[in-house]
């Protein structure tokens, strides 16, 4: 069944409702989605249906209070969000240029939400309405409720609730959260005493009690400048992100207390069910039509979450510090209901396409044990090695992708991203692996080694290389023997922590000798909220204390990401200095081994200043396909659609790739 009411997004709206004043205004730096892979239409709806009415305040003007005045007063108060990412990452690369494309803005519009997002607006609603509670969340909010490195202005920040001057800070999952806040609001509880509810932060007097044990206090004046303390903090904080152990965790700002709750419990099968069962329209606003609609909607538009949660943990993703390391599923009948409505769709062409999440194919927890007694705080369970306890079982994902299948107007069910190559090749039982690579790969697989280096791949939190070696040719062995013609497109990662120039040669000398030109290569790019950032800023890594070498100094970066696409003309002289830097001069020349030619700057210049772009070619069983030869002016930017296919990975891979 496919749903057509919004919830209201004008003052017009709400009287034909007859609401007078909302309830709650739910004020977002995104344009209006309301689709489940929206965070904001999860909240609404979820307040929805509790019995709030909700009003939606989707990119406000945010250089007056005005805006924020459409709705009047809410009866209970303002939740700000900055959207589905960090309002930063949103805004800039990660070498700290403007984007000119904005993904979840009607058109790609940039500029519809400031820097900083969550902070102007609370800003805002303080200069319209005075005391009125305010309760951040999303993202932006989950992943700086602590003091954080900020990379944009290269030093550690407040925490976002200080700097915002909000009442409360929810982080992660926030269903259960916000319904419980909610309902002591309209109880009649003031919002500086709601103070024993999980997955929340608050501010206090440094005498007031504290509801939960607390597992450190830590003080923003250190926090600030001593790099070793900054290190040590984040450790305690990452080894308290779970609901059955987690403490409580402390900062002392001026005079004031932060407090962090331990984590609220994940929704379980049938909370989730209902979560996703709820009247979404998955559509955007129909205001935004005669701008060309909003771009993030493309890529999940006929595609399903089935999951949440990622007991992978690789350090340079916030998954472990905003969904956690645990794994919970919403049930077979859930997901093919939601196919269902998809197939409904006018627009719908016969394709899913994508049944995944944080990581696709994990349905439940990576041992009995978490269940009863959480993650364990100092062991991964996949990485360095898969640890003894991991239960591999693909049964129940191939069984859902199956179910889809026989849907009567479902032609095709592919998993485009998001498969852990690592606990797919320790499955004993390939039958998955089989059906997959016969059924629901789209001619290309992306997965994500992400390095070669067993030292670079160690700072990441991810297995050794020879893991995905084993995986790569497992996956040309069933494509072979399925008669199909398929490819790898692997995520790459430059200048991550622990990553040397030696480290890069090693990474391009891979590629060379398996025939590989990436056409993209994302720049390790330090976003609040994961142990790699730590390790960026401080050279230690927070989850043991080692130290760590850091690629800071932005010449060396552009030196191991040319080193990466070493076949570009435009990154010759790159690439030269780069392996005399790294004494492999002897990569330089005609042999078969060599990586690059001889050749002066100059001439490399002129060559990069012709525009010319290589052919991409992805990985095909050690042979090369081309996907086609690019010729366009420098300074010309490339077609909306690609760049639409790009920013997206750039402004999501640290939140997300596996």
């Amino acid at each position: 069944m496919i749903f057509d009411k919004f919830l209201p997004v004008t003052k017009e709206e709400t009287d034909l409702l007859g609401w007078g004043a909302p309830d709650f205004v739910y004020v977002c730096g995104d344009a209006y989605v309301d689709h489940p892979s929206f965070g904001m239409a999860i909240i609404t709806r979820v307040l929805e249906n509790e019995g709030f009415k909700v009003a939606v305040l989707a990119q406000p003007d945010y250089k007056s209070c005005r805006d924020f005045k459409r709705f009047g007063k809410p009866r209970l108060g303002f939740l700000v969000s900055s959207g589905n990412i960090d309002s930063m990452v949103a805004h800039y690369t990660v070498s700290k240029k403007k984007r000119n494309f904005d993904y979840y803005s009607p058109g790609g519009k940039t500029g519809l939400r400031p820097d900083r997002a969550v902070i102007v607006y609370c800003n805002r609603i303080r200069e319209a309405y005075g005391d009125i509670p305010i309760i951040l969340g999303g993202l932006e909010a989950s992943l700086r409720r602590f003091a954080h490195y900020d990379y944009w202005s290269d030093k550690i920040r407040r925490s976002v609730l200080v700097d915002s001057r909000a009442d409360i800070l929810t982080y992660g999952m926030g269903e259960k959260i916000i319904a419980r806040i909610a309902h002591l609001l309209d109880k009649g509880v003031p919002v500086r005493k709601i103070r024993d509810v999980r997955g929340t932060v608050y501010l206090c007097n440094p005498e007031d009690k504290i509801n939960f044990p607390c597992a450190g206090v830590f003080d923003y004046d250190l926090l600030k400048t001593d790099k070793e303390y900054y290190a040590n903090a984040f450790g305690v904080q990452y080894k308290n992100q779970d609901s059955v152990y987690g403490q409580a965790i402390c900062e002392k700002y001026d005079g004031k207390l932060l407090v962090q709750n331990p984590p609220m419990p994940p929704l379980e099968r049938e909370e989730l069910d209902r979560v996703y069962s709820l009247p979404y329209t998955r559509r955007y606003h129909p205001m935004y039509e005669k701008d060309g609609g909003v771009p993030a909607i493309e890529e999940v538009a006929f595609s399903i979450t089935h999951n949440r949660g990622c007991f992978g943990a690789c350090n340079f993703c916030a998954l472990a510090f905003h969904q956690g390391r645990t794994v919970r599923s919403r049930s077979v009948e859930s997901v093919l209901k939601e196919a269902a409505a998809i197939t409904e769709m006018p627009s719908f062409k016969g394709y899913i396409h994508d049944v995944g999440g944080p990581t696709a194919n994990f349905r439940y927890p990576a041992c009995d044990k978490q269940l009863k007694c959480g993650v364990c705080a100092d062991r991964k369970c996949l990485a360095p090695t898969p640890c003894k306890n991991l239960k591999v079982d693909h049964t129940e994902y191939m069984q859902l992708i199956s179910e889809i299948e026989k849907l009567p107007k479902v032609k095709k069910v592919f998993i485009r991203s998001g498969i852990r190559f690592d606990y797919l090749i320790y499955d004993k039982d390939d039958s998955f692996f089989r059906k997959m690579v016969a059924d629901n790969v789209s001619g290309q697989l992306k997965v994500a080694p992400e390095h070669c280096s067993s030292a670079v791949l160690s700072c990441m939190g991810k297995p050794d290389f020879e893991v995905y070696e084993k995986f790569r040719e497992k996956f040309f062995e069933l494509t072979r023997k399925a008669g199909k013609e398929q490819y790898l497109v692997p995520y790459l990662m430059s200048s991550h922590p622990g990553s040397t120039l030696s480290d890069a040669v090693k990474l391009a000398l891979y590629l060379k000798q398996n025939g590989y030109a990436p056409e993209q290569v994302q720049d390790f790019y330090p976003t609040p909220g994961t142990a790699s950032t730590v390790m960026y800023y401080t050279g230690i890594n927070p989850l043991d204390g080692k130290k760590v070498y850091v690629a800071r100094d932005f010449s060396e970066k552009r030196l191991q990401r040319a080193l990466l696409q070493y076949n570009r003309p435009e990154n010759a002289a790159l690439v030269r200095e780069a392996l005399i830097k790294a004494g492999r001069a002897d990569l330089i020349g005609y042999g078969k081994d060599a990586l690059i030619k001889p050749g002066t700057p100059e001439k490399a210049n002129n060559i990069a200043g012709r525009g010319f772009a290589k052919s991409r070619t992805v990985q095909n069983g050690g042979r090369k396909k081309s996907t086609g030869t690019a010729l366009r002016d420098k300074n010309k930017s490339r077609t909306k659609s690609s760049y639409v296919k790009k920013t997206m990975k750039n402004t999501s891979e640290n939140h997300k790739r596996k």
